[in-house]
């Protein structure tokens, strides 16, 4: 089921976080790569905001635990 992860969502699940751990993309589970963010750009439209996150580009494959944990293996 998709689901669409709100900006307090997703600063609740990061808020425990180390804030010095680098940030990465998981995209496609058939190409398991992890991809690097470049910028953030947040619209404001009266009734169709949103935030968008770009992709920096490729980072290297994602590990193995990380593939099982979002059941991609």
């Amino acid at each position: 089921m998709s689901h669409t992860l709100t900006v307090g969502q997703l600063l609740h699940q990061l808020r425990t976080l180390d804030q010095e751990l680098p940030v990465y993309l998981a995209i496609n589970p058939d190409w398991p790569y992890a991809h690097r963010i470049d910028r953030v750009v947040a619209r404001a439209e009266q009734q169709a905001g949103a935030v968008y996150i770009a992709e920096g580009g490729q980072a290297g494959v994602l590990p193995p635990a990380v593939r099982a944990e979002l059941a991609w293996s």
